[in-house]
């Protein structure tokens, strides 16, 4: 039995935790904890059995795993204070390992504790063949995401350039840029440039358009990859979350598909 905490109560923390208590087998949530206590109060009290409601470093002293689902913010402190006590940690608010200090300095924190670092495939596909072809080197990997201009009127890039999006009657080209730049205009809603550049050629390679377009109902990400292996293009058409549409629902999915994993005996693909 795996006892797992989470940290971040919005709409992937809910979603994985109505996971594990209600259907999951191996997994068995211990522990919540959220910077909005009401929202742990809130969530807890959905829940049968009802987890504990704790602060990260107490989480960390009984659970073999915690999920960060809070934000890029909260990611340094669950990562330390996980890794440190021993813990597994599986970040989901994955642009903060965009910062090569911060990626250096957990990984080697996971080496000296025996433990390990789990960044779900999120709301993309593909990863596992990305991982095979980073083998023999790629030459080139983009990232072309498309959203609702709803789900993005809070990045600071947007703020920054004073870009009006309720005006826009078409899709329209509003980002272009490296991976590790994306993840800093945009931090809370294009996880999927971080994750796809840390599994390729980093985030000064990567290159990442980012669209707007306001007659999508859902979140669409196309990944082109050409490399000595030869080349592959991904799309993806993701439901938004229920709990928040800035977040796909295979993103929460990906999430819980990465714990049972860690319970499960037979490993299938990369």
């Amino acid at each position: 039995m795996l006892d797992v905490g989470i940290v971040g109560c919005g709409a992937i923390g809910t979603i994985l935790a109505r996971f594990i208590t209600e259907d999951a087998s191996g997994l068995r949530l211990v522990s919540i904890s959220d910077r909005h206590i009401e929202k742990s109060e809130r969530l807890a009290s959905t829940l049968t059995p009802q987890p504990l409601i704790e602060s990260v470093s107490q989480m960390a002293e009984h659970t073999d795993v915690i999920v960060e689902s809070a934000s890029v913010s909260a990611v340094p402190e669950v990562a330390r204070t996980a890794l440190s006590h021993g813990s597994q940690v599986m970040i989901m608010s994955v642009g903060a390992l965009a910062d090569p200090e911060l990626r250096s300095e957990l990984v080697e924190l996971a080496k000296k504790n025996n433990t390990k670092i789990h960044v779900p495939s999120g709301a993309i596909i593909g990863i596992d063949g990305i991982k095979a072809a980073k083998i023999i080197g790629m030459k080139r990997v983009v990232l072309k995401t498309r959203k609702h201009p709803e789900s993005l009127k809070d990045a600071p890039y947007i703020k920054e350039k004073r870009i009006n999006l309720d005006s826009l009657t078409e899709e329209t080209l509003i980002f272009t840029g490296t991976a590790r730049e994306a993840t800093t205009a945009f931090p809370t809603n294009i996880n999927v440039a971080a994750t796809l550049s840390l599994s390729g050629i980093g985030p000064e390679k990567t290159s990442v358009e980012i669209y707007a377009d306001p007659h999508l109902t859902r979140n669409v990400h196309e990944i082109e990859v050409e490399g000595s292996f030869g080349r592959f293009t991904t799309r993806v058409e993701n439901v938004p979350s229920s709990e928040n549409p800035r977040t796909s629902y295979l993103a929460a999915l990906s999430a819980i598909a990465t714990l049972k994993k860690m319970t499960e005996p037979l490993q299938i693909g990369t």
